[in-house]
């Protein structure tokens, strides 16, 4: 079985995937800090699980992304009872650069109003994935990734173009 020390090593390796996920399917932040629980809530159920076949990080991403799908589709959601280590709880939202985030504000704006795969897509094509992997990631062929990033590419510089509503 897989230890606990080994899981928050790698969970804090890529902790940073885990807020981007929750940024980008969520706006408020009581709502980012609910998801990244229930992230953390399923891959730690899911860790005992983990073969190793993929990188610890698509299969994070994965999950994460499932996850928060999944969260988003529930009108009403129930917290999850599960014993996680102390030191889950203790992980911050890292730090923030102001200036960085305002520009990054147009561009959230627009992904948000992708549809939910899209998302995803987008989310792994900013961070830098190849096409192999992501594909692997949302379940498409390499092509099909192809064509959807054209078109995705080509519905953000439209949205980017429009006033913010919120």
């Amino acid at each position: 079985m897989r230890s606990e020390q080994e899981f928050l090593q790698k969970l804090n390796e890529v902790q940073g995937i885990l807020w981007k996920i929750c940024h980008l399917y969520c706006p408020e932040a009581v709502d980012k800090q609910d998801l990244f629980q229930e992230i953390l809530v399923q891959l730690w159920r899911a860790y005992p699980k983990f073969r190793g076949e993929a990188k610890f990080s698509t299969w994070v991403y994965r999950i994460g992304l499932n996850v928060a799908i999944s969260f988003l589709r529930k009108e009403k959601r129930k917290p999850s009872l599960v014993d996680l280590p102390k030191e889950v709880y203790e992980m911050a939202a890292p730090e923030v650069d102001e200036e960085k985030e305002e520009r990054k504000k147009l561009l959230y704006w627009a992904i948000r109003q992708l549809k939910t795969i899209e998302k995803a897509i987008v989310l792994l094509y900013l961070e830098e994935k190849s096409y192999e992997e992501i594909a692997q990631i949302v379940g498409i062929t390499q092509n099909n990734l192809r064509v959807r990033i054209s078109r995705i590419k080509e519905k953000l510089r439209k949205l980017m173009l429009q006033p913010i509503d919120s």
